[in-house]
């Protein structure tokens, strides 16, 4: 499946903060339909922490789409804001996330990130759930 450009949502959510956390990402073609989902459970991280390992695992994931330009869509004002370099990345641990999200969007022609409400992420938040609830029991 090759696509030369993708929209990705992606999420993260740790229950406590830190606490047991996960990722979720949905890839879709620039009409919508659904090209792939993807989890991850991560262990003990902070919500910022599991919002940018949900753009890492997005970018695991897309190598063999094929795709030149990618616009992700996420529900994290600050790791937004962070991404575009509108906001400086203070964290040590969220400095080290960026740097791997800095090294990898430099094999790709644009991307973009752009802030959503929590209300059009349901579906990556979702995935975050399902992974969380795996780990509860």
């Amino acid at each position: 499946m090759l696509e030369e450009k993708i929209k990705i949502y992606t999420d993260g959510g740790a229950r406590g903060n830190p606490g047991p956390s996960a990722c979720g990402v949905v890839i879709k073609d620039m009409s919508g339909n659904v090209l792939a989902r993807h989890n991850r459970y991560l262990g003990e991280r902070t919500n910022n922490q599991a919002e940018y390992e949900g753009v890492i695992l997005a970018l695991e994931k897309i190598k063999d789409i094929g795709a030149k330009e990618i616009e992700f869509y996420l529900d994290s004002e600050l790791v937004v804001k962070q991404l575009k370099g509108e906001y400086k990345v203070k964290d040590l641990k969220l400095q080290s996330l960026f740097v791997k999200i800095w090294n990898e969007s430099r094999k790709y022609k644009k991307i973009t990130y752009q802030h959503v409400p929590r209300q059009q992420n349901k579906e990556a938040d979702r995935l975050v759930n399902q992974e969380l609830d795996k780990y509860e029991m």
